[in-house]
Formats: structure tokens, C-alpha cells, sequence
């Protein structure tokens, strides 16, 4: 029997300029965010960011979204983002214009995680297991 999924299949990151996001995302991650667009519940185009997805794949998969209807917050729910190097890849995030909120810090048997603010003023997370 194949494992069961983890919870989490879809995040959605809300941004008030796509193309800003779009190139601190990239830059941050080392990634390509392929752009698209679908129709909105209330019939406005949605324009969407999309991250590098494999299928089958572990983990989520998710979007950059610029939308009325989203709205940037670092007060709401929060993402994680497996990296191999918090200080390096924080690093990176301060030279694409993002704010480092909380520095590497080790969470004991889990690894390690830090929060930043990115362009958009959402607040995400970065996480990388123990070292061996």
C-alpha cells in the first residue's frame, strides 16, 4: 500500500505584484515560476506563479497568486520551505529585498527554521532537518 499523503496538497502565496514576487521567489530559491492564468470565482482572471511541481511527488505543491481577493499578511497562516542552508538562502532573501523576521534556530530533533518577510510582506518559514 502506497504511504499516506501528508495533509497539506496546495498552498497559495497572495502577492500585489506578481512580477516583483516572481523574481525574489526565483532568486531565493534557485527555481523557474512558470506564470498562468485561471478564471476566479467571481470572474476575474487570477494570475498564478506556479512552483516547480513533480507528479507523484512528495510534499506540496503551490502558487504565487495576484488576486483582489488575496492579500498579503504576516499574520496568518505560515509556509515552510525545505532548504539545505537557512544562513545562505536568508542571505539570498535579503538581496532580493525580503527581511529576515527570525534567525536559523534549532527546534531539536526537527532541525532548524527561520522566518522572513518576503517582498510582499507575507510572512514564510524556512526549515532544514538535523544534520546526521
Amino acid at each position: 500500500m502506497p504511504p499516506k499523503p501528508n495533509p497539506v496538497g496546495w498552498f497559495e502565496v497572495p502577492t500585489t505584484d506578481l512580477g516583483r514576487a516572481k523574481a525574489f521567489y526565483e532568486q531565493v530559491f534557485d527555481t523557474e515560476i512558470s506564470l498562468h492564468e485561471v478564471p476566479g470565482a467571481d470572474g476575474q482572471p487570477v494570475k498564478m506563479g506556479w512552483f516547480p511541481m513533480e507528479h507523484p511527488g512528495s510534499g506540496a505543491a503551490g502558487s504565487l497568486v495576484e488576486h483582489p481577493e488575496y492579500k498579503p499578511s504576516a499574520d496568518g497562516v505560515v509556509v515552510y520551505f525545505s532548504v539545505a542552508d537557512i544562513v545562505g538562502t536568508l542571505a539570498k532573501a535579503e538581496a532580493a529585498g525580503g527581511t529576515t523576521l527570525v534567525p536559523e534556530t534549532p527546534i531539536g530533533e526537527h532541525g532548524f527554521f527561520a522566518w522572513l518577510s518576503d517582498t510582499e510582506g507575507n510572512r514564510i518559514a524556512l526549515h532544514r532537518p538535523p544534520t546526521p
